[in-house]
């Protein structure tokens, strides 16, 4: 299973300035403010709170500057404070994807046992990950990975074992997805392999062992609120498979070249740092008065909208327009001891914790209307759309600016700090038993690829996706990233190929020897829809994470590809990925190639 660069826009930088006090203010292109505030305190041999960390915005992560952004960073500031000015650090992107690591790749051994019906009685599977030249974050990647071995199926017996290796490689980091994908991967080749064997549709074995409520997984956990026979029930419904599927073999029947191939991918996500003491977060509420409202989170912006669902929050607790609302940069000073923007945590551990902000000002704020206005009772008080009303009746001339107004004049804080640990979550690496996940994300996606078995090119038709996005807060922004994460879970799987020497040099290190998806190698067409009624109480108004889950469904497109294969020639499985045009040409044509008539040209 090969790696994949992260190639965000923006590349590593920082700019570090020497602080009058003998300190440094750094503005890091970082996910991890305190990572880094962390780290340069003790190059420079300082307390932290001498670092002042701060973080705008990124130009893109994707866990590419959770913890690899930080060396760039305490090498600025060693410079600036040895120059005794500003210094500022940015990668050419040469540099960049010369020096940076990548995401993991693995290789797997596996066994699988079915019964007679297609049920999974038994799996075990040996991983192997490439970390590179030292640890990094590839321990906690490779957890991640033993934790989804079995992606979306319940199997009574496993056994999973990983091994990270030391390699000439840049030390491999942090990746969309943190080692499940490469999991999730191995068990649907095994799936695969299995539907091979014993002649069956590998979508009938997916369907027949799917995670039901109640099920435990193999770490201890019992699945609750599962979603996974919903979304896969509701997607062959949606997207028709049935009539897909015999809408495949008529062209297949027709067509001596092309083939057409579908395939079946669900997912089963778990939410929630595997390090249960990243599982908190904090805010900063201000209100002002004028009736504007700035915020403080741990959440860093790098392009996933959670700025936008900081202030969705806000917005509904108080009341009040999304415009009277602004999201200060992230800040070591302001929000300190911040766990890194990632495990695709950051609006829930930070959107509770300023619910609970929010809802400790407004409880203020309801209790200084009851008094000012000399009622027996908060029950029937209520503050909408910067109104306030009781009973249901609005008081005249009485907006939000001015309750916010005569707070201020009552000596009514208007400011407050929350915090909001993940409860309920642990894992004892002595038992391999625990609760390491607040909850767990479900979705079906239903893939369809032409393959050119002349040319060994392909186009990806279309994605269908039913995924559970619980109560979205931005159903706009979460729609997006789902988009997002599949094209860049397609492009790990099929075209995104790193090459490195005998030296561990990379080769592919510019952007024409290494391919992202563009707008022709992207889907045609891609449709998410939306999981009704699922409930979450450990999000936000009841939301669910979205910036890793989807990025799984990509691994469908690699399935899709192998079964139009296999409509041209019936060749053995192939599970190595990324699955490039050439190794489809190449495997098309295995047998001819090595057969002792070999193919002549004219």
């Amino acid at each position: 299973i090969g790696g994949q660069e992260h190639l965000y826009l923006e590349t590593q930088a920082a700019l570090a300035i020497p602080a009058e006090d003998g300190g440094i203010k750094i503005y890091s292109s970082t996910q991890g403010p305190t990572a880094v505030q962390r780290a340069t305190a003790k190059v420079l041999g300082l307390p932290m709170n001498k670092v002042e960390v701060d973080v705008l915005r990124l130009g893109g992560g994707f866990g590419g500057k959770e913890d690899q952004a930080t060396p760039f960073a305490a090498m600025a500031a060693l410079a600036a404070v040895k120059l005794n000015g500003p210094v500022k650090l940015v990668l050419s992107r040469h540099d960049d994807l010369f020096i940076t690591g990548k995401r993991h790749p693995y290789s797997a051994d596996y066994k699988i046992g079915l019964n007679n019906e297609g049920k999974i009685i038994a799996y075990e599977a040996m991983f192997y990950q490439n970390a590179g030249a030292c640890a990094d974050l590839s321990t906690a990647v490779l957890e991640r990975t033993l934790f989804h071995a079995t992606n979306s199926y319940f199997i009574p017996n496993v056994k999973t074992t990983g091994i990270s290796c030391k390699t000439n490689l840049p030390p491999n980091t942090a990746f969309r997805g943190f080692g499940g994908p490469q999991g999730k991967f191995v068990i649907e080749s095994a799936i695969y392999k299995a539907a091979n064997e014993m002649g069956i549709p590998a979508n009938e074995i997916q369907k027949k062992n799917l995670l039901k409520e109640n099920d435990f997984f193999y770490y201890g956990q019992k699945a609750e609120r599962v979603n996974s026979i919903k979304c896969w029930e509701k997607a062959e419904e949606l997207y028709s498979f049935q009539q897909k599927l015999e809408e495949v073999e008529a062209f297949n029947k027709k067509n001596k070249i092309m083939k057409k191939g579908i395939s079946l991918m669900p997912i089963c996500f778990g939410i929630s740092f595997t390090s249960s003491f990243l599982n908190q977060a904090s805010a900063l509420v201000h209100i002002y008065t004028d009736g504007s409202i700035g915020i403080s989170t741990a959440a860093v912006e790098m392009g996933q909208g959670v700025n936008e669902k900081m202030r969705n929050i806000a917005s509904r607790t108080f009341s009040v327009n999304i415009d009277k609302i602004k999201i200060e940069s992230t800040n070591t000073t302001r929000v300190a001891n911040t766990s890194p923007t990632a495990a695709s945590s950051a609006a829930d551990m930070n959107g509770n914790a300023l619910l609970i902000a929010c809802n400790q000002i407004k409880e203020r704020l309801v209790n200084f209307i009851r008094d000012k206005f000399e009622l027996t009772s908060t029950d029937n008080i209520e503050v909408k759309e910067e109104k306030v009303l009781v009973n249901g009746a609005e008081i005249k001339d009485y907006s939000w600016n001015k309750l916010i107004w005569d707070a201020y004049f009552s000596r009514i804080s208007l400011s407050q700090q929350a915090y909001y640990a993940t409860p309920k979550i642990y894992f004892d690496r002595d038992k391999n038993q625990g609760k390491p996940f607040a909850y767990h994300v479900y979705g079906t996606a239903i893939t369809t690829v032409t393959v050119d078995c002349l040319r060994g090119t392909y186009t990806i038709d279309s994605v269908e996706v039913v995924h559970d996005f619980g109560k979205s807060l931005n159903p706009i922004i979460d729609k997006g990233q789902a988009e997002g994460a599949i094209v860049q879970g397609i492009g790990w799987l099929t075209i995104e190929e790193l090459s490195q020497n005998e030296k561990g040099q990379l080769l592919s290190n510019s952007l024409s020897t290494y391919k992202i998806p563009d707008i022709y190698s992207a889907p045609n067409e891609i449709k998410v829809e939306f999981l009704e009624d699922s409930e979450n109480p450990f999000g936000p108004f009841n939301s669910k994470a979205i910036g890793e889950p989807p990025f799984m469904y990509g691994i469908g497109a690699y399935f899709a590809i192998l079964n139009a294969m296999k409509e041209f020639s019936p060749i053995e499985p192939l599970f190595s990925a990324p699955l490039t045009h050439e190794k489809v040409l190449m495997n098309l044509y295995k047998k001819k190639i090595n057969s002792p008539t070999k193919m002549i040209s004219n």
